[in-house]
Parts: structure tokens; sequence; C-alpha cells
């Protein structure tokens, strides 16, 4: 579920002028907070154990890319599914010796996120390298970015009343 979090840089204001003090800031951190709440709970739980591993969303120019720090997870261990345009990358860390502290987290995970509707389901890749999953799905021609160049515009034809 795709949430509406600022993220990444925002635009450079000025700063206030009553002080170091910027509320607009702390808003948008409470903001962020919030979506990141929402998200967690509109993952259905998978159980007592379950959790949601940090994932980061990027848009490129003609794919979007999802990032999930899944470390010590095996791609056998997997589950990586494009429902419509929702994508669900789900799986199971099972712990190798039970000991009594535990410094790692285990049990099953989720996480889903919707795309955008114009994309090329066909071509979508993932790749398991050094605990991060990549995913990368490619855009369709229509969702690409074009420049359009201004007094490019054709004669139009017609009768004129």
């Amino acid at each position: 579920m795709a949430l509406p979090i600022r993220r990444g840089s925002s635009p450079q204001r000025r700063g206030p002028m009553w002080g170091s003090w910027d509320p607009f800031s702390e808003f948008e951190d409470m903001w962020s907070q919030m979506g990141r709440l929402l998200e967690r709970a509109a993952v259905p739980a998978a159980g007592p154990d379950a959790w949601t591993p940090m994932v980061e969303e990027e848009e490129e120019e003609n794919a979007y890319i999802v990032r999930a720090e899944l470390p010590g997870i095996p791609a056998e261990n997997l589950n990586i599914e494009l429902d419509g345009s929702e994508l669900h990358i789900s799986g199971e860390l099972t712990e190798e010796r039970p000991g009594k502290v535990l410094s790692r987290r285990s049990g099953k995970f989720a996480y889903r996120t919707t795309l955008p509707s114009a994309i090329d389901s066909d071509d979508i890749d993932a790749d398991l390298s050094d605990g991060v999953l990549t995913v990368r799905i490619p855009k369709t021609e229509e969702a690409k970015r074009r420049k359009i160049e201004i007094g490019q515009h054709k004669q139009i034809t017609g009768e004129t009343a």
C-alpha cells in the first residue's frame, strides 16, 4: 500500500524568523512517521513473529526500483509476486541454532506496495546480492518522461468561422 510519505530531499526553505526551531520540519517528520506506521498496519500479520523489512522505493527514468534489506535470507526462502499493480515480497528466516539471546530478526516477513499501472510486468527483474533484494520494474513507453519542445506546433487547417 503506497501512502503519501515525504522521503528524500525536500525543497529548501528559508530559515524561520523565530530562531532555530522549525515547526514545519517537525510536521514533516511526524508525517513520515505516521506513514510508516500505517504502512506496517496495512501488511497482514503472518503471525506473532512477523516483521517488515527495511525497504526503499525509487523512481528512475525507465523503471521503478524497490530495494529490501534481507540479510541472511537465502533466495529460496523469498517469494516475490505481482498481483495486478501490487508488489508482494514475503518469506521466512529461520533460526539455525536457538540461543538465549537473538540479536537479529527471525520468522516470517511481508512487504506490499502499490505500483503505478504503467509498468511492463513481463520484464520485471529481481536480484539478491549482499543481503539486499533489488526488484526492477520497467516502465511502459507511455510512462517514460519525455521532453516537449516549445514552438514545434503543427498548422491546423480547416474552415474558420
